[in-house]
């Protein structure tokens, strides 16, 4: 530290919310469906509460850390079209950090390509597979914090100065944030295994990367930086925001469609209105699976002329208005498995 730095310790400009929010929204919606819907659901509020307990996870090793640092927890930076959520920017008196966290079930083996290979336990069974590369990931995330910064410079010349700079300055680490994750990086390559580190052993990664470089920022200096990135953050997140529009729609869909399918009666024989209601219930389930419209599949009126021509296999579906031959060989077996059955 410099002769006249004065202690700061780990100051937090930005915590996490979003994240929470979402996860608050996604249980309102919860409430609301049933059935696969309802199951998908808790399955985006499990993999949204375990990123959160990993962030925390970091967090806590940052706030006990007694570096001096700016941190900004879970930023959204947009350059033109290219976006990143960030999940830590930290500022030392030396470089900035950016931290990408992963709280991975299962052990982590990343092999002399580079390759991020997971193996974990589920329902007796031991599952390996190929992951995204979080260092892809996380190079992607460097690439737009390059363009959003170096905007920020007034003229071409520390414009220049900067990309000249930019690999020494800032620094990817991915964090493995699951206290219970065994990482096994015996055949990557260096510049990958200092890449990579445990929750537990972030702080000292970061002491060792800080050595490397002989001058300190002062305290000026590095608010500066912290404060710009800041300023830059979406607060509107659209990666939650599209998710959570796409389930609401799905619900909204699902909904109307059950109205419609609860207005048809079950009484008595009618062979049209079976039709109708097994027709119904191909077309949302289908719909749910392609998290699209039901009318996106076949709409009433292209109903009504598919029962009325009743057809007898996918040529004859294709006659049928708004089929051609893509509908007819993505969805001809179960319309015409219900046609057969019911319809005749």
């Amino acid at each position: 530290m410099g002769l006249f730095s004065r202690k700061i310790g780990p100051v937090f400009l930005k915590s996490s919310n979003q994240a929470k929010e979402y996860v608050d929204k996604l249980r309102e919606l919860q409430e609301q469906c049933t059935g696969e819907l309802k199951e998908e659901i808790e399955k985006q509020i499990t993999i949204a509460e375990y990123g959160i307990k990993g962030e925390e996870c970091i967090a806590f090793e940052l706030k006990n850390s007694g570096m001096d640092m700016y941190i900004l927890q879970d930023i959204c930076l947009q350059h033109g079209e290219l976006s990143a959520q960030i999940d830590y920017l930290i500022v030392t008196r030396k470089r900035i950090y950016i931290i990408e966290c992963k709280n991975l079930i299962g052990d982590i083996e990343v092999n002399s390509t580079g390759d991020f290979i997971r193996t974990y336990q589920l329902r007796g069974r031991r599952i390996k597979e190929g992951i995204y590369s979080p260092i892809t990931q996380n190079t992607r995330h460097m690439q737009v914090i390059k363009e959003v910064r170096k905007s920020g410079k007034g003229n071409i010349i520390t414009k220049t100065m900067f990309e000249n700079n930019f690999a020494n300055s800032y620094k990817s680490i991915v964090v493995l944030a699951n206290p219970k994750t065994v990482l096994n990086a015996k055949y990557a390559k260096k510049e990958v295994k200092e890449q990579i580190v445990r929750a537990d052993q972030l702080v000292q990664r970061i002491k060792e990367m800080d050595k490397q470089v002989k001058d300190d920022m002062m305290e000026k200096e590095m608010l500066e930086i912290a404060n710009f990135f800041l300023g830059k953050n979406q607060e509107d997140r659209t990666d939650y925001a599209e998710k959570y529009e796409k389930l609401l729609e799905r619900i909204e869909s699902s909904k109307e469609e059950e109205k419609l399918t609860e207005n048809i009666s079950t009484e008595g024989d009618d062979v049209k209105e079976k039709l109708i209601k097994e027709l119904k219930a191909v077309r949302l389930k289908r719909s749910r699976q392609e998290q699209i419209k039901p009318y996106y599949i076949f709409n009433d009126a292209q109903m009504e002329d598919l029962i009325k021509k009743n057809p007898r296999d996918k040529e004859e579906l294709c006659k049928v208005s708004g089929f051609g031959r893509v509908k007819a060989e993505k969805y001809g077996d179960a319309i015409l498995e219900v046609l057969r059955r019911v319809g005749r």
